[in-house]
């Protein structure tokens, strides 16, 4: 036989016996040598011509040729798998297989494995496929028929199948589902850790992933894939501790990490920046002696999100230089530091060269940092206009950001007003943010009986206010406290200190503002009071006392940080001499010698 091939032809023995175990080895043989679909397609009519399908062995001949075909051309599987009277598990597999993998053809996959369970009977190498693709699209009700056929025919205790269900409930973002299959495995493999720790990652489950990865370690050595895992929930949680250690254990197994060295450094350069410790994140960036787009884009994001504004126009231009092409996630960074320090023209200028060379098509948030930039630096009517003229409806965060300029920028009443229908209209009227949003607005314009109607509505609604919740890191354990929190096991000696910072920042002239108070319905001596005992204030009053003079008192607050709280926050780093590094649910805020990188941009 001879497969054409380009330029010059390779020529094969043909063995004259047809329909022989030693003619089917022949054109296996042949099938392993084959490169391209075009020779397939010569083997195939080939082995039409010379067997009949009446045996096993020709059914495993035709099997080898539908898997050659379904990794080069899927339409043609099909055509050779409708031509096949005989087929068995390992046929439908393969074919399910190829649709699982496929980028357009995932939804094939279960209709196949329907189709299958009416003809043959599924093994268990069909399930891990047909949830791959269960997962991919979404699909629960169906992944959810797959594992009871599973269960049906007592693939409940096999590992493969229950880590594919643990992924595929997890994408589906069913956790309790996942959790629970995790659970009942009366065996876990190395693959089972790391599938639910990431499970607990992608749902925002830090600390449990945390947890659990210390439950591991008791029974398995942490692989590439466990690492990344890991490093993604320090990032979440702030735990720069974990997260340092994560990156020495890395560099002492290094050898065993080379397939994971781009991964586990990109990993690494998000957990230093989202852990406050953008040094070292530079200096893992610095001695990568491989980067891709991903690892640019952490860079920038990075800096922007610390509001270096200059290292983040350096490092595009770095990466530009590269020949590394930015894409849309890059000009989120982009956007985003000049939002930071309220750098309208750049941001324009951005994102017109954004949409101009290199033809990105903006998105919600290229909007959303626009928006938010031009709100809060107070030109409420192009942001309006902006808002206005998006090609796509605006979501309740680009609506937030336009009333939170409006809050901050003394803005019009009415607009003030109708905005927040618009953020009602678009997230529902059970949710606290705007109701609070708003009520600061007749706060600060002081119109305090409409603000306390504002409250009492929330009341009638039964609406209660996100309370605002900080974490502190000392000695590898987390302390968390929440707005006038008492339950601390040192609230005493906490409190104590308050009062010497409040008398402190009075002699250094600090006024508070009131309309930042929680509890605008109180005298100001309340106001005063509820100000004092924001989250973010116990954790650095905390910080101040247990943690060593010089070393910098690293704040994480699930709310953005109030005007009031930033402008103290300042102050205490100039009186206390001491450096505070704040991230809120925007960004972070470093205060050094009372100043900040936002350089009084609020």
């Amino acid at each position: 036989m001879i497969l054409a091939t380009t330029p010059r032809p390779t020529t094969y023995a043909i063995n004259t016996s047809t329909n022989t175990s030693e003619h089917r080895r022949h054109i296996l043989q042949i099938l392993t040598q084959c490169t391209s679909i075009s020779q397939l397609k010569q083997v195939h009519a080939y082995t039409l011509r010379t067997t009949t399908l009446d045996n096993t062995d020709t059914l495993f001949l035709y099997s080898r040729i539908l898997h050659f075909a379904s990794l080069h051309d899927l339409n043609y599987s099909f055509q050779l798998f409708s031509n096949l009277e005989n087929t068995n598990s390992f046929i439908w597999n393969t074919l399910i297989r190829a649709c699982a993998h496929s980028s357009s053809r995932k939804d094939e996959a279960f209709l196949l494995f329907y189709k299958m369970a009416t003809n043959v009977e599924p093994d268990k190498h069909t399930f891990p496929f047909v949830l791959k693709a269960c997962a991919y699209l979404f699909a629960l009700s169906e992944g959810k028929q797959a594992h009871g056929f599973a269960l049906k025919l007592g693939f409940d205790s096999d590992v493969y199948i229950n880590n594919s269900l643990i992924h595929f409930y997890s994408s589906c973002g069913s956790l309790k589902d996942a959790r629970r299959v995790f659970d009942k495995m009366p065996e876990r493999s190395l693959v089972s850790w790391n599938v639910m720790i990431d499970a607990l990652v992608q749902s925002g489950e830090f600390e449990s992933a945390l947890r659990m990865f210390s439950e591991m370690q008791k029974i398995f050595e942490p692989d590439g894939y466990t690492m990344q895992s890991v490093l993604d929930a320090c990032a979440g949680f702030g735990a720069l501790s974990l997260g340092m250690w994560v990156h020495a254990h890395v560099l002492r197994k290094y050898e065993s990490f080379l397939d994971f060295d781009l991964l586990v450094n990109n990993c690494l350069l998000n957990m230093y920046c989202k852990c406050g410790s953008l040094n070292m994140a530079v200096q893992v960036f610095e001695r990568m002696s491989k980067r891709d787009l991903n690892s640019w884009n952490a860079m920038i994001l990075g800096f922007a999100m610390h509001g270096e504004v200059e290292a983040v126009f350096r490092c595009f231009n770095q990466m530009v230089n590269e020949r590394v092409m930015p894409d849309s996630i890059t000009f989120v960074g982009i956007l985003s530091a000049c939002n930071h320090r309220g750098l309208v023209g750049e941001g324009n200028n951005y994102f017109d060269k954004m949409v101009s060379e290199y033809k990105i098509k903006p998105v919600l948030e290229h909007y959303g940092c626009l928006v938010d930039l031009l709100a809060r630096s107070g030109r409420i009517d192009e942001a309006v206009d902006v808002v206005s003229n998006m090609p796509m409806k605006p979501d309740a965060a680009i609506w937030r950001s336009l009333l939170d300029g409006c809050c901050k920028k003394n803005a019009d009443i009415g607009l003030s007003e109708e905005v927040a229908r618009k953020v009602i209209e678009s997230e529902g009227s059970d949710t606290s943010g705007v109701y609070v949003l708003l009520s600061r607005v007749y706060a600060t314009a002081n119109r305090w009986d409409e603000a306390g109607l504002i409250r009492k509505l929330m009341t009638d609604k039964g609406i209660k206010k996100d309370p605002g919740c900080s974490s502190i890191e000392i000695n590898g354990v987390f302390h968390e406290f929440f707005a006038g929190d008492t339950s601390h096991l040192h609230t005493r000696e906490i409190y104590k200190f308050l009062d010497v910072i409040e008398e402190r920042l009075k002699l250094a002239g600090y006024v508070p503002d009131l309309s930042q108070a929680s509890m605008v319905d109180e005298l100001d001596n309340g106001k005063r009071r509820s100000l004092k005992l924001h989250s973010e204030r116990l954790a650095i009053a905390y910080g101040l006392l247990k943690l060593k003079p010089g070393t910098p008192i690293r704040i994480f607050k699930n709310l953005r940080i109030c005007s009031d709280c930033h402008n103290v926050t300042k102050l205490i780093s100039k009186v206390f001499d001491v450096e505070i590094i704040v991230r809120d649910r925007v960004r972070f805020h470093h205060f050094r010698n009372g100043s900040c990188t936002c350089k009084d941009y609020w």
